[in-house]
């Protein structure tokens, strides 16, 4: 498998698998009066970050890779004190997945090098991706942090008996159907 291939996979995969099965989890757990609280000015709330995530999607693969006219007002992502509960939040957030998943599906090699423009950023497809994959980790890891400050001791994603990492996030999901 040539390396552009097993980068287009792997990144479908924690797009559309591994990040939103683990937001999931937390989701199922947070008290609703968690969704939109900040544990502080400066912080942001787990409802601001599935909306920021589902917009940065939007523009960056949907917009940037896919060419498709998106409206996004980035800033009202963080300025909202309030809205839809976070399984609202999370659903549209994987609707958006799902339609990024598709643009992914098509790309080629060749598509990979492709330069774009995106938040006047000079890119390539691959950056694009690339950008995403990781800005999308990183507020992952915002959520679950929240998620254990709002709901201790409801998620945890790995078995360590035995000095192993065994994973836990994926149970009862088609991931955990397919490795038994």
């Amino acid at each position: 498998m040539a390396a552009s291939e097993i980068f287009l996979s792997r990144s479908r995969y924690w797009l559309v698998k591994e990040y939103p099965i683990k937001i999931r989890r937390c989701v199922d757990v947070l008290p609703p009066s968690a969704a939109w609280a900040r544990p502080n000015a400066s912080s942001n709330s787990v409802g601001n970050l599935l909306a920021h995530v589902a917009g940065n999607v939007t523009e960056w693969i949907l917009g940037g890779v896919g060419g498709q006219t998106i409206s996004r007002n980035r800033a009202e992502e963080f300025a909202r004190r309030d809205g839809p509960d976070a399984g609202k939040l999370l659903d549209r957030l994987e609707g958006a997945l799902a339609k990024a998943d598709a643009v992914l599906a098509r790309l080629k090699d060749s598509d990979l090098e492709r330069p774009l423009v995106i938040q006047a950023r000079d890119t390539t497809v691959l950056g694009a991706i690339y950008h995403v994959v990781e800005h999308f980790s990183m507020h992952t890891g915002q959520i679950i942090l929240l998620t254990k400050m709002y709901a201790p001791d409801k998620v945890r994603f790995y078995e360590d008996e035995g000095g192993l990492a065994r994973p836990t996030w994926h149970r009862g999901t088609a991931l955990d159907e397919a490795a038994h």
